[in-house]
């Protein structure tokens, strides 16, 4: 089996998909986690108004809604959260994305004075911040607030990982990777948007270009300017396609070298250290 064929199966991607019959099979997905894990009433999931989160976030609502009415318990509930570091550029975008969702509540938290006071007793034990570590603290900041709003509503929290950030980990680990649930985990980018477009999503939410957003001086480069690849050219490879020589070579290192985010911590029976 090629490198290829072993990522494709392990990340689960399909060449082709029915966007009406994957978003009915996510929203099951999202309502029988709850079903099954019987204390649990709530999603939270952090909105930063882009692709990724909208996608989640509405289903995560559709999921929701369709779970009180199925099951008459008005205590099930989804709660969106804004996570601003100060003020976001793309603010607007937050909002166009929030009103698209319809949440059942908003919770509004600007992370950048605990940030700040976290590196400040960084600093104090004489550790240098740099400002791949700053963004680093910002993605964890944000997910420990989540944990707390889901320890407080019997909730979990939802991941917006997707195929095409999973086979490049393009995320922080133990930031926005570290996550309950992860209902877009199957898909690329492209299949994001069909999802998006199907479900009535303003377009300049799906078509706006990726950013991490976590860097101070560089907020908004774009995520295929740091990894040197293009969705386009990453949604092929992950569709089975053939792809330029030195793309192909590039996704594959970005996955070779990130495989310990794709992993539960490693311990003594794993290969990894051999």
């Amino acid at each position: 089996m090629t490198l290829q064929k072993e990522i494709i199966q392990s990340l689960g991607v399909k060449s082709f998909i029915e966007p009406e019959k994957e978003i009915e099979m996510i929203v099951n997905f999202l309502q029988s986690y709850l079903i099954v894990n019987t204390h649990l009433k709530t999603f939270v999931l952090g909105i930063s108004g882009g692709q990724d989160s909208t996608l989640a976030g509405i289903l995560s609502q559709i999921a929701i809604c369709k779970l009180r009415e199925k099951t008459k318990n008005k205590n099930y509930s989804f709660i969106a959260v804004r996570l601003p570091y100060g003020i976001q550029l793309d603010e607007q975008d937050c909002q166009d994305a929030l009103k698209f969702i319809n949440p059942d509540k908003i919770i509004f938290i600007n992370i950048k004075e605990a940030v700040l006071a976290s590196e400040c007793a960084l600093k104090n034990a004489n550790i240098a911040i740099s400002n791949l570590m700053h963004g680093n603290q910002k993605a964890r900041e944000r997910m420990k607030i989540q944990y707390s709003i889901a320890a407080s509503t019997h909730g979990i929290v939802i991941g917006t990982d997707h195929a095409a950030e999973a086979i490049t980990g393009f995320y922080t680990k133990y930031g926005d990777g570290g996550v309950d649930i992860n209902p877009l985990f199957h898909l690329n980018k492209r299949q994001g948007k069909q999802l998006l477009k199907i479900l009535g999503c303003p377009e300049h939410l799906y078509l706006k270009n990726p950013t991490a957003g976590l860097e101070d001086e560089h907020p908004y480069v774009l995520d295929e300017v740091i990894l040197k690849v293009t969705y386009q050219q990453i949604d092929d490879y992950l569709e089975g396609k053939t792809i330029d020589e030195i793309a192909a070579k590039t996704i594959e290192s970005w996955y070779l070298k990130t495989n310990h985010k794709r992993h539960m911590p490693i311990n003594i029976f794993d290969s990894f250290w051999k």
